[in-house]
């Protein structure tokens, strides 16, 4: 197939994005032929070089950069679909797949799937609606609440409220009052632990605050769990399953254990300490509790209608045994560490077959939208 890859973006997640698309080109088939698209920090999108694909295909060190060559700007092509999907240079570029290998915000949270529908080409993951739900961890709750299953206590505050600083107070001594410290600080709408915090007392909380809006106009609060921290990979479409075509049907892998070494898995410990956490596939369970844990990633999968792929984390009370859903990513992270592929392996499905089940799920849902009535006529 041809197969666009893409990578980089107006996101915290910029750097980590071009680890996980690296790692995605090393392992994806010679069978694809391949077209690599960069998205710089300020959003342009570039067509890069094949000799890019070569080097990091060849060289387990190479790293993806993004080269900002103005005479290799792409535009996308409204209703191109899969014949005329990009435009560079004044030439399309066809596309019978898109993996948008990115992470936050213009990417996992419904912006680029919205894009990909308007233009009619199939694209790996979520679609818009379900991207875009499960970016904002207070309406995932909402939606996990309302289907019964067990969430972290939690409050939400908004930029609005900081203009009521009377309500502000209140809130906040209610958030203390309720949920007890310590307490979780995050921005409804980053990934990987981007202006999150811990808070202890009043004033490190009003810190945690600031640094959360800094990052979004919504902030959740959370009851600080004891917690161990479990992740279990979810493939498939909640909406369209069908037996007939077996990439759609719902397969939970794992789940893995995160064992922090720092005071609790942040932006650090994932990606810039070698050692900031232990991996343990399968998670150090018992059969029943796994069994549910997996159970579990589906149902909470298929309450926000995702599709394609999705790790959904939880956290186990180390003092009750209690099990909470934390959140959901969509896009989650695929480097040569990172935990979605690792379960998937574990089970049997290598990385590169994980990248073809990927696509031929992605290509099952676009013909599956595609039968759907648009027009009376």
């Amino acid at each position: 197939m041809k197969v666009t890859l893409m990578y980089g973006g107006r996101s915290g997640e910029h750097e980590i994005s071009l680890i996980s698309c690296a790692s995605v080109l090393r392992n994806i088939s010679d069978k694809h032929e391949i077209t690599l698209i960069s998205v710089s920090k300020d959003g342009k999108w570039y067509l890069e070089d094949a000799s890019v694909i070569a080097e990091v295909k060849a060289n387990p060190e190479a790293k993806l950069s993004v080269h900002a060559d103005e005479t290799k700007r792409v535009n996308v092509i409204p209703g191109g679909g899969t014949a005329a999907t990009f435009c560079c240079g004044g030439k399309t570029i066809a596309a019978d797949v898109v993996f948008f290998v990115m992470h936050g915000t213009y990417s996992e949270d419904g912006t680029l799937q919205g894009l990909f529908e308007m233009v009619g080409v199939p694209y790996v993951g979520c679609g818009v609606m379900s991207s875009a739900v499960t970016m904002d961890k207070v309406t995932t709750k909402i939606i996990w609440e309302k289907a019964g299953l067990p969430v972290v206590p939690y409050m939400c505050l908004t930029k609005a409220d900081i203009n009521n600083s009377a309500e502000y107070d209140k809130l906040v001594a209610k958030a203390i009052d309720t949920l007890k410290f310590p307490l979780f600080v995050k921005p409804c709408s980053a990934g990987s632990s981007d202006g999150a915090s811990k808070a202890s007392n009043p004033k490190e909380l009003s810190f945690a605050l600031m640094e959360a809006f800094s990052w979004d106009n919504k902030v959740l609060i959370e009851k600080a769990i004891n917690a161990r921290e479990v992740e279990c990979s979810v493939t498939g479409n909640s909406i369209t399953a069908d037996a007939n075509v077996p990439c759609s049907m719902l397969k939970a892998y794992g789940p893995g254990e995160i064992v922090p070494k720092h005071e609790f898995y942040d932006y650090d410990a994932k990606y810039n300490d070698p050692d900031g956490a232990e991996l343990k596939i399968p998670a150090l369970l018992d059969s029943d509790k796994l069994e549910f844990i997996r159970e579990t990633a589906k149902k909470a999968y298929a309450a926000v209608s995702a599709s394609g792929l999705s790790r959904v984390d939880f956290f186990i009370d180390r003092d009750d045994g209690s099990i909470y859903l934390n959140e959901i990513n969509t896009i989650p992270g695929f480097t040569s560490i990172s935990m979605f592929p690792k379960m998937c392996e574990s089970a049997g499905l290598k990385y590169s077959d994980l990248i073809d089940y990927l696509f031929d799920e992605a290509i099952a849902e676009y013909n599956a939208k595609n039968q759907l009535c648009t027009t009376r006529v």
